[in-house]
Protein backbone atom coordinates (compact mmCIF):
# COMPACT_ATOMS: atom_id res chain seq x y z
CA UNK A 1 0.00 0.00 0.00
CA UNK A 2 1.24 3.11 -1.10
CA UNK A 3 2.09 6.15 1.85
CA UNK A 4 0.36 9.09 0.97
CA UNK A 5 1.87 11.18 3.86
CA UNK A 6 4.87 10.40 6.01
CA UNK A 7 2.85 11.54 9.23
CA UNK A 8 5.52 10.57 11.37
CA UNK A 9 7.93 12.94 9.56
CA UNK A 10 5.24 15.09 9.30
CA UNK A 11 4.48 15.56 13.16
CA UNK A 12 8.58 16.44 13.67
CA UNK A 13 8.40 19.30 11.15
CA UNK A 14 5.59 20.72 12.95
CA UNK A 15 7.21 20.62 15.94
CA UNK A 16 10.59 21.61 15.32
CA UNK A 17 8.98 24.48 13.38
CA UNK A 18 6.94 25.57 16.35
CA UNK A 19 9.75 25.23 18.95
CA UNK A 20 12.38 27.46 16.77
CA UNK A 21 9.69 30.17 15.53
CA UNK A 22 8.63 30.44 19.62
CA UNK A 23 12.11 30.02 20.29
CA UNK A 24 13.39 32.95 18.07
CA UNK A 25 10.29 35.07 18.84
CA UNK A 26 11.04 35.07 22.54
CA UNK A 27 15.00 35.68 22.29
CA UNK A 28 14.52 38.64 19.61
CA UNK A 29 11.85 39.66 22.58
CA UNK A 30 14.21 39.58 25.25
CA UNK A 31 16.78 41.33 23.00
CA UNK A 32 14.11 44.03 22.62
CA UNK A 33 13.04 44.34 26.37
CA UNK A 34 16.81 44.38 27.78
CA UNK A 35 17.67 47.34 25.08
CA UNK A 36 14.90 49.37 25.60
CA UNK A 37 15.75 48.95 29.84
CA UNK A 38 19.33 49.58 29.48
CA UNK A 39 18.49 52.74 27.98
CA UNK A 40 15.96 53.47 30.21
CA UNK A 41 18.59 52.77 33.82
CA UNK A 42 21.03 55.32 31.27
CA UNK A 43 18.57 57.82 31.88
CA UNK A 44 17.91 57.29 35.42
CA UNK A 45 21.77 57.35 36.04
CA UNK A 46 21.75 53.46 37.24
CA UNK A 47 24.68 52.13 35.55
CA UNK A 48 25.03 48.52 37.23
CA UNK A 49 20.85 48.11 36.10
CA UNK A 50 21.71 49.38 32.86
CA UNK A 51 24.74 47.37 32.54
CA UNK A 52 23.31 44.21 33.31
CA UNK A 53 20.10 44.55 30.74
CA UNK A 54 23.12 45.73 28.59
CA UNK A 55 24.67 42.03 29.35
CA UNK A 56 21.58 40.71 28.62
CA UNK A 57 20.49 42.64 25.34
CA UNK A 58 24.24 41.00 24.07
CA UNK A 59 22.60 37.22 25.20
CA UNK A 60 19.31 37.80 23.25
CA UNK A 61 21.15 38.87 19.93
CA UNK A 62 23.63 35.95 20.26
CA UNK A 63 21.24 33.29 20.64
CA UNK A 64 18.73 35.13 18.00
CA UNK A 65 21.35 35.34 15.71
CA UNK A 66 22.70 32.04 16.69
CA UNK A 67 19.27 30.63 15.48
CA UNK A 68 18.82 32.44 12.29
CA UNK A 69 22.21 30.61 11.40
CA UNK A 70 21.98 27.31 12.55
CA UNK A 71 18.52 27.63 10.72
CA UNK A 72 20.32 28.41 7.44
CA UNK A 73 22.62 25.58 8.06
CA UNK A 74 20.07 23.24 8.29
CA UNK A 75 18.20 25.00 5.06
CA UNK A 76 21.11 24.60 2.52
CA UNK A 77 22.16 20.95 4.33
CA UNK A 78 19.45 19.35 2.58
Amino acid sequence: MAVVVETKELLQTVAASLIAGVGVTASFSLLVFAVTRSAEMRRDERPMLATAAGALAVVGLTVTTAAIVLGIVVMTSK
